[in-house]
């Protein structure tokens, strides 16, 4: 039996899919091991059991979570991101050396190694224990491609984009990008470079495969043909295996009772607006104080999820109006299933952005930083799914701005037209026998076949 271990990186944005992904490992008759920092197992290890599927941890020197503190500016912000990474990778890599010889004792042995993005080390210790690895890029291909492009000799041509407004770049089989395109880790002017030169190592890792002559370097990515083939294409030096949508099949259900739920069923169908921003940036209080403010214009019912200090504030407002209910947390799955929920104003994070499209919901893009600005472009100008907002020259988003956008989300019919194809495409992919669950399929028949050889 192929005997895997996952790791997955601590944030949110990776523990999700790469915890999916493993289970769709052992559906398919692999035995998995899960392994994450302490801080990440604790937020899992109320999932349901299933067979085929353990988890492990070790403690990374962040037990109670990392807070990178992005959104803070940069002179505020925490310095301790490299030493972070620094520890994580020396941490993990003890891990997957003491269970490799706690699974050799007990009479078997790891046959694969899988790890999430910006884990390169996970590749070094593959090698020196003789186990072979893949990667899982938990982005999608379009941005896999931009940053491949860039480490392979296109880096001039980013950093002409932010001299000249006006230019675009050109790159195989992708849309012409803008600065406000690209990933935001790769533009000269973000301050993240240690996050950069953790991409960098990711890709230098692959190359390294070549330079041996082995084959084509594999690459798992979260996405699937129908939505990104020419992007897939983009990169003829990796062989990348599309997986995707790596999001649950059967959502966390809203504890009994719940209040959004039982508000939800209260509102038409497709009349409510859903907003969330994810799990790391949280919207300075002008910006909470613009979105309430064109939220209110519609006159629209609409659900927030507010994380931070600022959240009793809004609270208090929505709860004056009468139009929205403001929430510390949803099942985002099942909001987004909901009947009445008729559009979602998101940051264009990857897992919300597939959430959305397997649900059919249009969406309003509020991009902030990494893959989301180029998750944006490809909502809007390529599966013509959503409407992205723009930002005054301070960056915020106002409410008459915001107010524009779901007006043409809201009643457009080509836009939720577009979005109903994009659902019906993406349960194709996933579902028993879709292009993305063979591909899982045969992935784990490969590694049997491997163990028995």
């Amino acid at each position: 039996m192929a005997n895997l271990l996952v790791i997955s990186f601590p944030f949110h944005g990776s523990i999700n899919p790469t915890l999916e992904f493993s289970r769709r490992l052992a559906r398919a008759g692999a035995r998995v091991t899960f392994l994450t920092s302490v801080s990440a197992y604790r937020r899992i290890i109320d999932s349901p059991p299933m067979d085929g599927l353990s988890y492990a941890s070790f403690s990374d020197g962040y037990d109670d979570g990392f807070d990178p503190q992005f959104n803070k500016p940069t002179d505020e912000r925490r310095k301790d991101t490299p030493d972070f990474l620094e520890q994580f990778s020396q941490a993990g890599a003890r891990k997957v050396g003491e269970l490799v010889r706690t699974f050799r004792d007990g009479g078997s042995h790891v046959t694969y190694l899988v790890y999430s993005m910006l884990q390169s080390w996970a590749a070094d210790v593959g090698r020196e224990l003789q186990i072979p690895s893949v990667a899982l890029w938990i982005q999608p291909a379009a941005v896999l491609a931009v940053y491949y492009h860039y480490f392979h000799g296109c880096d001039h041509l980013i950093n002409r984009l932010e001299i000249d407004p006006e230019f675009l770049m050109e790159l195989p089989k992708l849309p012409p990008l803008a600065a406000n395109d690209l990933p935001s880790f790769l533009l000269p002017s973000d301050p993240h470079s240690d996050i950069r030169e953790a991409f960098r190592r990711q890709f230098e890792t692959m190359d390294k495969e070549l330079e041996d002559g082995k084959p084509k370097p594999r690459l798992l990515v979260n996405t699937f043909n129908a939505l990104e083939r020419d992007a897939i294409g983009s990169v003829d030096q990796l062989d990348l295996i599309c997986i995707g949508p790596l999001i649950p099949a059967q959502p966390k259900k809203a504890p009994y009772g719940s209040d959004y739920m039982e508000w939800l069923d209260a509102r038409p169908v497709s009349s409510v607006i859903y907003i969330s921003f994810g799990s790391i940036i949280a919207p300075c209080k002008r910006q909470m104080e613009e979105i309430l403010d064109g939220l209110l214009e519609t006159r629209r019912p609409f659900l927030w999820v507010i994380k931070g200090p600022d959240t009793g504030e809004i609270k208090n407002r929505v709860d004056g109006c009468g139009e929205g209910l403001v929430v510390p947390w949803c099942s985002q799955v099942e909001v987004l299933a909901h009947p009445s929920t008729g559009c979602f104003v998101t940051h264009c994070g990857w897992n919300s952005t597939l959430e959305s499209l397997a649900m059919g919901i249009p969406m309003v893009c509020f991009p902030q930083w990494t893959d989301q600005t180029t998750n944006a472009k490809l909502v809007e100008d390529i599966w013509r799914a959503g409407v992205r907002v723009k930002v005054n020259e301070d960056g915020v988003l106002a409410g008459g701005e915001l107010k524009r956008c779901l007006e043409e989300v809201m009643e457009g019919e080509e836009i939720r037209k577009n979005a109903m194809k994009w659902r019906d495409l993406t349960r194709e992919a996933a579902e028993d026998g879709g292009s993305s669950d063979r591909n899982i399929r045969a992935l784990v028949d490969e590694m049997r076949e491997g163990c028995s050889s």
